[in-house]
Order: C-alpha cells, then structure tokens, then sequence
C-alpha cells in the first residue's frame, strides 16, 4: 500500500516562509521513478498544480502563481519531497497536496497515480 504524507502546514502572517514536506512509503515504493508534484486546492475552486520535478531532480516546473517564491526539491534516499514556500500571501490558503506519478508527468490532475491526504496552510492578512 502505497501512502504519501505531507506535513508542515499551518497558520502563518503574510510574508513567512513555510516548508512542506511529503514522506513516501510503501513495501517497495520507491520516489526515484516518479515525477513529484505540489497541488493546492482552495474551498471553492479547482485543484492547482504549483510545481513539479522529475525523477532525477534535475527538471522543475512551476505555475506563475509561485515562481520565484516556491521551490520544490526531493530526496529520493530519504523517499521524500519538500516545497520550500516564502513570501506567503492570504492567496496561498488552501489545503496543499503532494502527488506522484509514474515517468514523466506535467500539471494534469489525471496523470498522477498516488496522492497524500493534504495539510492546510492558512495565511494570515
């Protein structure tokens, strides 16, 4: 059984700095052979992809909502994943996920295998 768990989220004033982490797990899941991805979801409004990086870490993507102030990075010894967030605005509340996905993968919801149970970021104005 495959499980990823974000952690790291909370309630924050604008301009803090939040870092999200995703452990993976599974009898023989293994990151090194996905594309990892951050996705958010406010009340309301479609899920969001925010960044992505390939299985070597050596490809990042990101939406132009967070460029510049999010960066997305992975371990694949520690068979996690890490979302380095700063500059937070009250437009980043929402409800963050970490997904995997089999080889390459872009910002398509569909092409994700496996996905954690979330962790709230609330920001503050």
């Amino acid at each position: 059984q495959v499980q990823l768990v974000e952690s790291g989220g909370g309630l924050v004033q604008a301009g803090d700095s939040l870092r999200l982490s995703c452990a993976a797990s599974g009898r023989t899941f293994r990151i090194n052979l996905y594309t990892m991805g951050w996705f958010r979801q406010a009340p309301g409004k479609e899920r969001e992809c925010l960044a992505t990086i390939g299985w070597r870490g050596d490809r990042t993507v990101y939406a132009d909502s967070v460029k510049g102030r999010f960066f997305i990075s992975r371990d694949n010894a520690k068979n996690t994943v890490f979302l380095q967030m700063n500059t937070l605005k009250p437009e980043d509340t929402a409800v963050y996920y970490c997904a995997a996905a089999r080889g390459s993968a872009g910002d398509d919801v569909h092409q994700y295998d496996y996905w954690g149970q979330g962790t709230q970021v609330t920001v503050s104005s």
